[in-house]
């Protein structure tokens, strides 16, 4: 059931240390072996499908993921939140399980997603954020394509909206000497009578250096584009201390950087 208490970034952030001190396996080439892996990561906002989820603050984010050798896996993933973006949020919490294998060169995933935001709701309609999706995955050598399409009611917030659909599409290339290009366009389509106002289309383009011992230094530019102008000016409609409207565009273009580690 979802939980009415707030799940605070204090915690969040003690889940980073007891990653960095759990025994993990190693990852290994032994194909019967089943893995579990763990990653942190600090970055300097927390950005998705091109909508900045921290209002421009920092955040902290962490993981966890087992696979099996006979292709299904489970993984959880968690990050810092602004509650001016989320009403009453603090941490986005995700949950998803699924399959995952390949056909020669051609990878293909079904995987089921589940995000949810202990204790936000989007006071003016009652409307709970958490939302649960199907994800269907396509990749080929540098390439991939996902497509998310909600199974829930409701979808962030925005009710009535099952059957919403993202379609994320892009590129990783190999540059050589443990350089990654990170090239990704997305296409969102809210579903619902007059929820099309919340279309809106993303990209990025990034950067990601590995280093030894599993850290990863990382940086992109993001950049929303709203189908109508409702992300201009975004508000929950919630005075502040000094009795004003905090406002943002949470579509606009954005440099991300961040440092990660995986275990």
């Amino acid at each position: 059931m979802p939980s009415n208490r707030h799940f605070p970034a204090t915690s969040l952030l003690g889940c980073v240390f007891l990653l960095a001190a759990l025994p993990v396996q190693a990852q290994t080439t032994d194909s019967t072996a089943a893995t579990f892996s763990a990653n942190a990561s600090l970055t300097s906002q927390y950005i998705s499908r091109g909508f900045r989820q921290t209002w421009g603050k920092p955040a902290l984010q962490a993981g966890a993921d087992y696979a099996h050798p006979s292709g299904w896996s489970l993984g959880t993933w968690a990050s810092t939140v602004s509650d001016r973006y989320i009403e009453d949020a603090t941490v986005e919490w995700d949950l998803y399980g699924g399959y995952s294998g390949t056909l020669g060169e051609l990878g293909y995933s079904v995987l089921a997603y589940y995000y949810k935001y202990p204790g936000a709701v989007y006071r003016a309609t009652g409307v709970k954020y958490d939302y649960g999706e199907l994800s269907l995955g396509l990749s080929y050598k540098m390439l991939y394509a996902k497509y998310n399409h909600t199974v829930t009611p409701d979808f962030f917030g925005i009710t009535h909206a099952r059957g919403t659909g993202y379609l994320d599409v892009g590129a990783n290339v190999d540059l050589g000497n443990a350089w990654t290009l990170n090239l990704h366009a997305g296409n969102g389509r809210v579903a619902g009578s007059g929820n099309a106002i919340w279309n809106w289309r993303d990209a990025k383009v990034g950067v990601t250096r590995a280093f030894d011992g599993g850290w990863s230094l990382s940086g992109a530019v993001t950049r929303a584009w709203g189908a109508t102008d409702v992300y201009d000016h975004y508000t929950l409609g919630i005075p502040n201390a000094a009795g004003q409207f905090d406002t943002s565009n949470p579509a606009a273009t954005t440099l991300v950087v961040a440092i990660s580690k995986t275990f």
